[in-house]
C-alpha cells in the first residue's frame, strides 16, 4: 500500500500529515483500490485534520490536572549600602510568613511567592524597579519595601498602577495622609507617634525641660518626619520658642556625622537627651564619638534605625541608648505570634536569629494572608485592597487589636520601649526612664 501510495500523483501533492491521515481512514483503502476521493472527501479530511491539529492538544491539556496559579508578590528596597542589613532582615520575615502559608497549603491552593529587587535606597532606582515588578513581574501588591526617600518614589507609581504598597518599613507621614492613598496601607506606627511616646516619657515622666532635648537626624523625609512629631509633642509639653530646640543632622548614605558632634558640643544648654531619626551605622558612629567627646546625655532611637544593626555597631559602648519598636519583643514567648514567628523562621532558615525587623516582615505577610483568605476567587489588585480594609478590628495573636479600615490605613498604633544592655536590646518601661538621668547610677 505504501508503494501504491507513493505512486498517485495526487498523493505526491499531498503534505506528509495530510497521506498519514488517509493511510488510516476509508479513503486509504479506496486508494489501494485505486480509487481516488471526491475534491469533497478531500476538502471534509483537510477539515477534519485542521480541527484535530489545532484543538486536539487543548483537548488533551484540558483534561490533565492543571495546578493554581501562584500570587506573586514584589519589594525593592535597599541590599546594598548603609542601611542593608534592615532590609534583610524585612525580607527574611516577609519570606518567613509566606512559607508558613505555602506550607498550609497556599491561599486557596495558590502558592505564594516574592521577587525582590536592589534599589540601594536611591529614589530613581526605586521608580524602575517598582514599574519592573507592576508591568513584567505581574506583582499582586508590594510587600515591605525600606525607607522613606524611596517610598516617596514609589507612591505616584501604586497609585498611576492602582497596585497595593503595604507595610513599609517607614513611619514617615507621606504615607499616612488624611484620607488615606487607597493604595497605600502602613502595619507600623508613625516617627510622629514613636517621637511623642519619648518626648512624653522625657518630659512628663523624666522632668527635662523641652529645651534639654536635641535631635539628630537625616537629612530626609525621615528624619524630618520624626523631628516634626517631636516638636509637636514638645509643643503639647510647653515649648513656645521652636529655634530653642538643637537639631543636628547628618546626609542620607553617609557616615558623615562629625560636623553634628561638633554643632552638639557647642550647643547651650547641653542636651540631657537626643532623639534620633537615622541609619544604624551613622546613629552609631554618632553615639560612639559623643560618648568619646564626653556628651553625657541619653540617646532615643526610633524603630527604622534597626536594633540588631546597631547593636552590633555599638559594640561595648556604656551609652543610654533606647530604642522604641513597633512590634512586641521577638523572643518573649509568651506571646502566640512570637511563638509561631521564631518556629516559621526556623522552618526558613535554622540558622536565623529572631529580630524586631524580621518580626514586623513576618507580621506583615501574615496580616495580607489573612485579607487574601477572606476573597472568593482568583485575588486581583482591587480586592486585595478591599479585603484589607474589610478586616475591620482583628487581632493575629500578639495581644494587641489592630484596626484597617476606609478611613484607617495604619493598622498598629503601639510603641514598645527596649534599652542597649550587655550588647543587646532587652524589654524597657518608660518610668525606668528617670533613673538615667541620675548621674549617680552611672557605671
Amino acid at each position: 500500500m505504501v508503494l501504491l501510495l507513493a505512486r498517485s500523483p495526487s498523493d505526491r501533492l499531498r503534505p506528509p500529515f495530510v497521506r498519514t491521515h488517509l493511510r488510516s481512514t476509508k479513503d486509504a483503502d479506496n486508494l489501494a483500490h485505486g480509487e481516488s476521493p471526491s475534491a469533497m472527501e478531500h476538502l471534509r479530511l483537510i477539515c477534519k485534520l485542521a480541527f484535530s491539529l489545532i484543538f486536539g492538544p487543548c483537548i488533551v491539556h484540558a483534561a490533565e490536572p492543571v495546578s493554581p496559579p501562584e500570587i506573586v508578590f514584589g519589594m525593592s528596597t535597599v541590599l546594598t549600602g548603609p542601611a542593608a542589613n534592615l532590609a534583610k532582615e524585612m525580607r527574611q520575615g516577609v519570606l518567613a510568613g509566606l512559607g508558613r502559608v505555602n506550607r498550609g497549603g497556599g491561599v486557596n491552593g495558590r502558592k505564594l511567592r516574592l521577587v525582590v529587587l536592589d534599589d540601594g535606597y536611591e529614589p530613581a532606582r526605586t521608580a524602575l524597579n517598582m514599574r519592573k515588578l507592576i508591568d513584567k513581574e505581574n506583582v499582586l501588591a508590594v510587600i515591605g519595601n525600606v525607607g522613606t526617600p524611596t517610598a516617596i518614589a514609589s507612591i505616584p507609581i501604586v497609585n498611576e498602577k492602582k497596585t497595593l504598597f503595604f507595610a513599609p518599613f517607614s513611619g514617615a507621614g507621606v504615607l499616612r495622609n488624611n484620607p488615606p492613598d487607597r493604595y497605600v496601607i502602613n502595619f507600623r506606627a508613625s516617627y510622629a507617634e514613636e517621637t511623642a511616646a519619648m518626648i512624653d516619657a522625657l518630659t512628663a515622666g523624666a522632668g527635662l525641660k523641652p529645651e534639654e532635648i536635641a535631635f539628630f537626624t537625616q537629612r530626609d523625609r525621615d528624619g524630618d518626619s520624626g523631628f516634626g512629631g517631636g516638636i509637636t509633642a514638645l509643643k503639647r509639653q510647653g515649648l513656645r520658642n521652636e529655634k530653642s530646640i538643637v537639631h543636628v543632622r547628618y546626609e542620607p548614605n553617609t557616615l558623615a556625622v562629625e560636623n553634628a558632634v561638633a554643632d552638639l558640643l557647642l550647643a547651650e544648654p547641653a542636651p540631657r537627651a537626643v532623639v534620633m531619626v537615622g541609619a544604624y551605622a551613622p546613629c552609631a558612629k554618632f553615639i560612639t564619638l559623643c560618648s568619646e567627646a564626653e556628651i553625657e546625655a541619653v540617646f532615643l532611637n526610633v524603630s527604622s534605625v534597626g536594633s540588631y544593626s546597631l547593636a552590633q555597631e555599638l559594640g561595648a559602648t556604656d551609652a543610654h541608648v533606647i530604642v522604641t519598636q513597633v512590634v512586641p519583643y521577638p523572643s518573649d514567648d509568651s506571646i502566640l505570634t512570637v511563638r509561631e514567628y521564631q518556629a516559621d523562621l526556623r522552618a526558613f532558615d535554622p540558622s536565623a536569629s529572631a529580630g524586631f525587623g524580621d518580626f514586623e516582615g513576618y507580621i506583615a505577610a501574615r496580616i495580607l494572608a489573612l485579607a487574601l483568605d477572606k476573597i472568593k476567587g482568583p485575588p486581583t489588585r482591587e480586592t486585595v485592597i478591599d479585603a484589607l480594609e474589610g478586616l475591620q478590628r482583628f487581632d493575629i495573636g500578639f495581644g494587641e487589636r489592630l484596626r484597617l479600615s476606609q478611613r484607617e490605613h495604619q493598622a498598629s498604633h503601639r510603641i514598645w520601649p527596649t534599652i542597649f544592655k550587655e550588647g543587646a536590646f532587652v524589654p524597657f518601661q518608660w518610668p525606668e526612664l528617670a533613673d538615667l538621668f541620675n548621674k549617680e547610677s552611672r557605671p
